[in-house]
Order: structure tokens, then sequence, then C-alpha cells
């Protein structure tokens, strides 16, 4: 096949694979392990846009092993970097200066952690990285996937990877390198929580007609050094309420891990539901805020700030799952949304889709088919452990819009009955309505909330955090944080709500400030596109959809080398 792009040299492949997250790379494994039982040879690439496998993944992570049980069942003797098995589980719901513990017995088994293990889902990618290069998969970090090809039919013939040295301007730089083409029989898109193409191609293929809008959080995280005193390896607890008021859904998660070295290590994070009304919020801010309640600081006294994160999370279960597969291709993973809310869970689903399509890939690419749609995937993950799975919680995220309590209450109630085989006595699916850029409610409705100045301790500012993520983009390139109209951030955004991006960015990308350009006063959006670390929030979040987030140069972006 002749490249589409004339300057673009093109590579041929059975299956191409964009994104090197759990998704991907088990449908890269399972592809291989297939063709090794069949004794054909399948030729599988794989794309990842961060500069090394692992530098975008951002997790919890509390990790079900079910799905790697299946696809690597000896994954302890070959040294899989998962070392601390949940020990114990606590929730609690906190006041602004109390703490009640819900005791265990009351939760329903699905909460339930014991046989997970906490990790470091980033180290797990790069483990799981080295499996799938030693079956013989080529994976290419620091590519970025920024088109899809079609063939004259429609059908989808593989993806292009972004254009190197291309200055803000648009025009070539002098080390200007143009992407290659990586054409293919069948194309697996593993992009996360609301990839770029992924939206793309769920347009195009009207793959979301029939079911509800996707729902997200935004989840931020830490990862601390603290006091071994202190230090309970395999401790899960989880929290609601405070510092949210109850029509603002969200939680926090304290996870004690180790590692090979034994180090005392605290993976703590804050999750918001990104329907949320008040545009004066701001998730970094209440995420600080929650570190200084004073059944949560004591942790952290004397530890040491190790690495910081943010990223989306699909929250809209069932309801929201797309159609998975198209001419040519499939969604995996978090690009189609697998999670389970109430569980904090999505790795297992993510690994088992992958393998479930790799499956269905290597059944075509055996008889010889190509560029067809891959039915068998799309209908036979709904026979999977993967739909039970969600199925069982898929009124629990809905429910919440009855408040965090009552939405609460409800949902124990639905799980609990699944848990006990009585699911058939709530057989009915409740709606999501809303998508999430539809929320917020004007500035001049809402209190506005006044938040701490960080102590640079316990709490810190959105700059210092980013550092320590590690985050870096090519400062001369065209920003990836494209506006669609640009008077829209001033004229509606700032006039009626305030310019909640400057809030519900993590990484302090958007800034309103003085134009200088004009008199009287008037503000400017600024958008600081080295500090993005690819959270896709404001691609979520923003009011109208103005915000489209687009792939920058590969390489570019966070790496959460220990997250």
């Amino acid at each position: 096949m002749t490249s589409i792009r004339a300057d673009r040299d093109a590579m041929e492949y059975d299956v191409v694979i964009v994104g090197a997250g759990p998704a991907g790379l088990s449908a890269a494994i399972r592809l291989k392990q297939l063709a090794a039982e069949h004794n054909r040879e399948v030729s599988v690439c794989i794309l990842e846009k961060g500069g090394e496998v692992g530098a975008h993944i951002l997790s919890g992570a509390v990790i079900d092993p079910t799905a790697l049980n299946e696809l690597i069942p000896d994954w302890k003797e070959k040294g899989a970097p998962i070392h601390t098995p949940v020990s114990d589980d606590e929730f609690w719901t906190l006041t602004e200066t109390g703490a009640t513990k819900i005791p265990g017995w009351t939760l329903p088994k699905l909460m339930n952690n014991h046989g997970n293990y906490i990790v470091s889902l980033g180290r797990v990618c790069k483990w799981l990285g080295e499996q799938a290069e030693a079956l013989g998969v080529e994976i290419y970090p620091g590519f970025a996937a920024a088109e899809v090809l079609y063939n004259d039919a429609g059908a989808v013939i593989g993806v292009a990877t972004g254009d190197m040295g291309v200055g803000k301007d648009g025009e070539k730089k002098g080390e200007f390198q143009p992407g290659m083409e990586l054409h293919a029989k069948y194309t697996l898109f593993g992009e996360g929580v609301r990839g770029s193409l992924s939206q793309d191609l769920m347009k195009k293929f009207n793959l979301r007609d029939g079911v509800d809008p996707q729902k997200y959080g935004i989840g931020i995280k830490e990862l601390w050094q603290i006091d071994p005193s202190k230090h309970k390896p395999g401790l899960v607890t989880h929290s609601q309420g405070w510092p949210l008021d109850s029509k603002t859904g969200g939680g926090s998660f304290l996870y004690h891990l180790t590692n090979e070295n034994k180090d005392a290590l605290v993976a703590v994070g804050f999750v918001i539901h990104l329907n949320y009304e008040n545009p004066w919020l701001s998730p970094y801010d209440e995420f600080q805020r929650f570190k200084t309640h004073p059944h949560i600081k004591p942790t952290f006294e004397g530890g040491k700030r190790l690495a910081y994160g943010a990223r989306a999370i699909n929250e809209g279960g069932l309801q929201s799952v797309p159609k998975l597969s198209f001419p040519g291709g499939a969604l995996i993973g978090c690009s189609a949304g697998f999670v389970n809310l109430p569980r904090i869970k999505g790795t297992h689903n993510a690994m088992k889709t992958g393998m479930l399509a790799a499956e269905t890939a290597f059944d075509a690419v055996k008889t010889e088919r190509q560029h067809d749609e891959l039915h068998a995937y799309n209908d036979g993950w709904k026979k999977s452990w993967v739909w039970s799975d969600l199925y069982k919680v898929r009124n629990v995220k809905p429910g919440l819009k009855w408040g965090m309590l009552l939405g609460s209450v409800h949902g124990g109630i639905h799980m609990w009955l699944n848990d006990l085989g009585l699911g058939k006595l709530v057989g009915w699916t409740l709606r999501h309505g809303k998508a999430d850029n539809e929320t917020l409610k004007n500035a001049d409705q809402m209190p506005k909330i006044d938040y701490p100045k960080p102590d640079g301790v316990i709490t810190f500012d959105k700059l210092s955090s980013v550092f320590l993520s590690n985050t870096n983009h090519e400062e001369n390139q065209p920003v990836h944080l494209q506006l669609r109209d640009a008077s829209i951030p001033v004229k509606v955004n700032l006039a009626r709500y305030a310019g909640p991006e400057s809030r519900y960015c993590p990484a302090g990308v958007y800034e309103f400030v003085d134009d200088e350009a004009a008199a009287g006063g008037a503000k400017r959006l600024q958008i600081n596109a080295q500090n993005c670390v690819h959270c896709k929030t404001c691609d979520i979040k923003d009011p109208l959809q103005n915000i489209h987030w687009v792939t920058p140069e590969g390489g570019g972006g966070p790496v959460y080398s220990v997250m």
C-alpha cells in the first residue's frame, strides 16, 4: 500500500495498536500468544505518545489481577512489579473536623479489595511492555498517533504519527521530520480516557448512537514517602464527604504500598466527578485542602512528596459504553470506558477488552480478512465477565444525582442485592442525563470558595506540582490545546462562569491575563501548553466544547516514572 501523503514513509503490519497502556499491551501480548499457538506469524506494532512506556500512565492504583492471571498466569515468577497485596480495607466519612469509620460488614462484597494488589501501574505497564517485546511486538515510544487513515471505502487502514519539527507558526523548522504512516489490516485504539482519535472515530462511525453520554471524573494523585512508623503496607483507605458539599460527587484514596526497596510509600489521591455545578470549584485545591483534615494530615507529617499527576476517569459505566467496532478497527480499554466506578478500578477490564479484541483480530487475520468490522468483539464483550462487572454497578453513578448520601445508600443496596444473587429485584437501569460540560451554573448564582494558601509542607501550588510530574513539551510547536473560537473564553466562559478553565485545569495551563492590545482592562486567555499533564479535563468540562485537545509532538507531556 502506498503512502497517503507523498512525503511520508509507510510501514505495513497485521495489527497496529495505539497506546501502550494496559489494554494495548494486553492486546499485543495476546496476539503474539495466539500466533505462537497456531504457528503463524502476526506482525504487531504499538505506538505510544509518551517518551517511554508507562510515562503517561496514572492510576490509583489497586489492581484486580483477574485479567493478568488469564494473560500471564506465571506473572509472579516472571518478576512483575507487584509487591503489596491488600491487607486491610477502611472506608471513612469526613466532616470538617471529624471522621467516622463505616463498619466493614455494611459494605457490599464488591467493595472488598482483598485479593487485589497496590501497584505503580506505570511500572506494571513497563513490565508488560518487556513481555510484549520478548514475544516480538514492536513498540515505538515517543511517537504520537495524530491521524487516522482511511481507504476509499471509508474503512480504517491505519494511523499516521505527527510531524516533528513544526513551529508555533505552523511552518517547518530546520529539524522537520514528517510523520510515519503505519498501515494495518486492523487498528486497535487504546488511547485511554478521552483519546483524541477515539473521539473522532466515535463521531465518524456514530458509535455513540443509542448510549448515554460518557461521564467523567478528574483524579489527582501524589506519591509520598512517609515516616516508616506510620506505614501500614497493604492498607487501603477511602473516604467521602469533606471538603466537598453534599451535591458534589467525589472522594479520596490513601494506599500504603511498598516496592522492591521496601520504601514506606503512600499514594494519596482525590477524585471529583466532573458534573459539578459551581464554576468557582477547583479540583486541585479541594485535593490540597483534603490533606489538611485532622484525620489525614498526620500521615504526611515528616514525609516527603515524590511525585504528582492528574488524569480524567471514565465514570459512565455500562450505559455509556459505545459500539466498539467499526470497519478496520476497534476501541479497547478506557478509550471506550470500562471503569467500575464504586470499585475505583478499570485496569482489569481494560486488559480483558484488549485481549478480547486481540482474539477477534487474530481470527480475522488468520482467515486472510482485512479492514472489515470485528463484530465478534463488539458482541463478545457482552458475554464476558467485563459486562457482568459493569452490570452489577450500573446504577451507582446515576443514583448520585440525588446527592451523595442518598445516592450512596441507593447504590449500596443495588450492589448488596447483586452480591446476594437478587439482582433481578433491581432490574432497571437509570440514565445519566446531561453531559458534564452542560452542568455549570452561572458564577453569580454560586458561592465563591475561599481556598487557603499552600504551606509548602503538606499543601502545594500547581506549578511546584507540575514540576514533580516531569512534564515537558518542546516550546516552539503548535499549541495542542486548540480553541475552535478564540472569542468564546472571554465572551462566554469569563463573562458567565468567571473563567472556570483557570480552576478545573490541575496544571495551570489556562490563565486570564490583561490584554495589552485592548483598552479598558480587557482580558485574554493565555494557554501555557508546556504545563499540560494530558489529563483531558479541559476537553471534557469546557462549557461550549470550545477547547479541543489534540496530540502534541511525540514524547511531550508528563513522565510518571514512579506513579
